[in-house]
């Protein structure tokens, strides 16, 4: 009965993701807010809401292992799982914007900062409000530093007639959905740790990180679809970023993360070179299938040495 209420809870968890993502865009266009704006808030928080409610939940359930696992699977999934796809099935990407000179820093910072505060083992409040600090900072960085226009990344449907009553209904339908499927998830996920004999970390690490990773996957294959591949690597970067500041940030002060660093070591050791193989490619614009073959390999290393 756990796997049924885990995959109900997910889907729902994402599905009213969804409903808020678009509905903000619809607000956000209704009021003529610029498309780069809207596009920048959609890569920032609304494709992380997902980790955000699991490993806020998880924390406010004293779940550490689960709630930083969950971020560290999100993380490497995007980078290596999102990417290589887009690498491998998009046909040609060549970016207008220097992603490796504007945008590589938002790669490696953040990782840097979160390897510096697990040294002592703990994720704590005065951590987490630098976290958010550097949410604030990327968003600062965005609004300075890009000009290009993201009308490719909204959906045309959200351009109809807007109307609050709609909007407001299924705005609250999307955070019932996204608060209530997260709560499910994780304890439907600390059911199966259980009753499999895995740890929380595995759960979090795997099933809840790859699950919460589906709409970095999905608006990233649209964006395949309609030949704005290169947008993608953007959503990835602005997502890992907020996954970092926001989610992580944002759990710790609802509780101090505890981490082993023992058990850990080689899953954050594959974030690392997950986080550098992305900067490799960005220098040398590998935006192709010798990217994605590079990725891919990361993301097989990762699942062999967690099952096998």
């Amino acid at each position: 009965m756990d796997y049924v209420i885990f995959l109900v809870a997910m889907s729902a968890l994402v599905f009213g993701a969804d409903f808020i993502i678009k509905e903000s865009e619809r607000i956000a266009l209704h009021f003529n807010i610029s498309h780069f704006v809207i596009g920048a808030t959609l890569v920032a928080f609304g494709t992380s809401l997902p980790e955000m409610a699991a490993s806020m939940m998880a924390a406010g359930h004293g779940k550490s292992d689960m709630a930083v696992a969950n971020v560290v699977g999100s993380v490497i999934f995007n980078i290596t799982l999102v990417l290589g796809i887009v690498f491998f099935i998009a046909k040609s990407m060549k970016p207008e914007r220097d992603l490796f000179k504007l945008d590589s820093a938002w790669v490696i910072v953040p990782v840097i900062i979160f390897l510096i505060m697990i040294q002592d083992g703990e994720i704590g409040r005065i951590d987490g409000v630098i976290f958010l600090l550097v949410m604030i900072s990327y968003l600062i960085f965005l609004f300075s530093s890009s000009k290009e226009d993201l009308e490719g990344e909204i959906d045309e449907s959200l351009t109809q007639k807007f109307k609050w009553g709609k909007t407001v209904v299924l705005l609250s339908v999307g955070f019932a959905l996204t608060i209530g499927g997260a709560n499910f998830v994780v304890e439907s996920g600390t059911n199966i740790a259980r009753s499999l004999d895995v740890s929380e970390w595995i759960i979090g690490l795997f099933l809840i990180s790859l699950g919460t990773s589906l709409p970095e996957l999905v608006v990233s294959l649209v964006a395949v679809r309609k030949g704005n591949a290169d947008m993608s690597i953007g959503n990835i970067i602005g997502s890992n970023v907020a996954n970092f500041s926001m989610v992580l940030g944002g759990s710790s002060l609802i509780n101090p993360l505890v981490i082993n660093l023992e058990k850990s070591s080689f899953d954050i050791l594959i974030l690392v070179s997950a986080s550098l193989v992305l900067l490799f490619i960005l220098a040398n614009k590998l935006y192709n299938k010798a990217g994605a073959i590079f990725l891919l390999a990361i993301l097989a290393l990762f699942i062999q040495n967690s099952f096998l």
